[in-house]
């Protein structure tokens, strides 16, 4: 496997950052080489400490001129040979789902941070989650995507760190779909002496779309590097070559597209549980408002009650066989989502039990009373 460890280019040790901070620095740890941006709250402090830290370990930056020429010029670095990334929210995010499908398409591996604000459109520019169904299903086609839901200013620098790793792996953007509550946040954060990093396979002389097995990821070269290379976004065959009128084509491509995700699921999603041993409800909670759910648990704890949370540290692909399992040994599951209920559908596709939903979307976050009373509720 094509894993290296490295040191940390950070001073191993306890930093106190905030989320902004966190993902400049685990983007400098995972040797990301590319990065372009376009200013929007609540990321604009990214691209601040990227302006400074970049050029500090031989990186690029450049602040392109809106969202889509920014996650297009990722694209370009990305088959240039650069690991990239871009920040935004929720209306830059709408505006890069095209070069987001174009990457799904090409296989181009690439970060895309989304500090969620509260939409629709420019909306506010206070917090939100509602960003999390269209970082599945924003783009045409319906591919799988990964996301990761980061709950801490710690998991803002490991998160990203692993999401670096994910895009190289499986040949894909890899979306980490923060809040603002979460980019704002300052928190000490643990800095290990080493860093894990896949490195994208190269195999010259190999497809560089096509592989050996229907769930394969193939090699990725530069250009630049030799090889002949043709990156479309159309429909095209093992070597590049467009191919927009053949179904077989089209049918081979897109399999192996879904399967290169939807195969290794277990690879790729992670739950955290807390206090679910005995527990007969449950908070099923991702990001920001999960602080919150474990927070309201503990205080129901000490007044008796059994309750627990399923913490779903990753978004997509959705971690169903957990959800599931729960469901089966529990009375009530309890979503909380800083938006109208987006989440709770995918659950409810797995859950086989009772499922309340606890939605808020103001521009504040959810606050562990308000689930206090959610659940004991549920218990009367």
């Amino acid at each position: 496997m094509p894993w290296r460890r490295v040191r940390s280019v950070l001073e191993p040790g306890r930093h106190y950052f905030s989320g902004a901070d966190a993902t400049v620095e685990a983007a400098v740890a995972a040797r990301c080489g590319y990065f372009a941006g376009y200013p929007i709250t609540p990321t604009t402090e990214v691209l601040e400490r990227i302006a400074v830290r970049f050029p500090e370990v031989g990186a690029a930056f450049i602040q392109m001129e809106d969202e889509i020429g920014s996650v297009c010029s990722c694209i370009g670095a990305s088959w240039a040979g650069a690991k990239a990334m871009t920040v935004t929210s929720g209306p830059g995010f709408s505006l890069m789902q095209e070069g987001i499908s174009h990457a799904i398409m090409t296989e181009a591996p690439l970060v895309v941070v989304d500090g969620q604000r509260a939409g629709p459109s420019t909306g506010q520019v206070l917090v939100g989650g509602g960003d999390v169904m269209q970082a599945r299903w924003g783009m045409h086609g319906g591919m799988p995507t990964i996301a990761l839901a980061p709950w801490s200013v710690q998991e803002m620098y490991d998160g990203t760190i692993r999401a670096f790793s994910l895009a190289e792996r499986y040949r894909t953007p890899v979306m980490v779909m923060a809040e603002a509550a979460t980019m704002h946040l300052r928190e000490i954060v643990e800095v290990a002496p080493e860093v894990d990093l896949y490195e994208r396979d190269k195999a010259p002389g190999l497809p560089p779309f096509g592989a050996d097995s229907p769930d394969g990821v193939p090699p990725m070269p530069g250009f630049g590097e030799g090889e002949k290379l043709l990156v479309t976004a159309s429909t095209h065959d093992a070597r590049g070559f467009r191919r927009t009128e053949d179904a077989h084509t089209h049918r081979t491509l897109t399999a192996r597209l879904f399967n290169k995700i939807m195969m290794h699921v277990s690879e790729i999603a992670e739950v955290e549980e807390h206090y679910l041993e005995d527990a007969e409800t449950a908070f099923v909670a991702y990001g920001f408002t999960a602080r919150s759910a474990l927070a309201a648990v503990e205080e129901l704890r000490r007044s008796g009650l059994k309750v627990g949370l399923l913490r779903l540290k990753t978004l997509w692909p959705f971690p169903k066989d957990e959800v599931g399992r729960l469901s089966e040994r529990i009375n009530t599951m309890i979503v909380p989502e800083m938006n109208l209920g987006q989440m709770i559908h995918v659950v409810a596709e797995v859950a086989r039990c009772k499922l309340l939903p606890h939605q808020q979307m103001d521009g504040t976050v959810i606050y562990p009373a308000s689930l206090i009373d959610t659940a004991r509720s549920v218990v009367a």
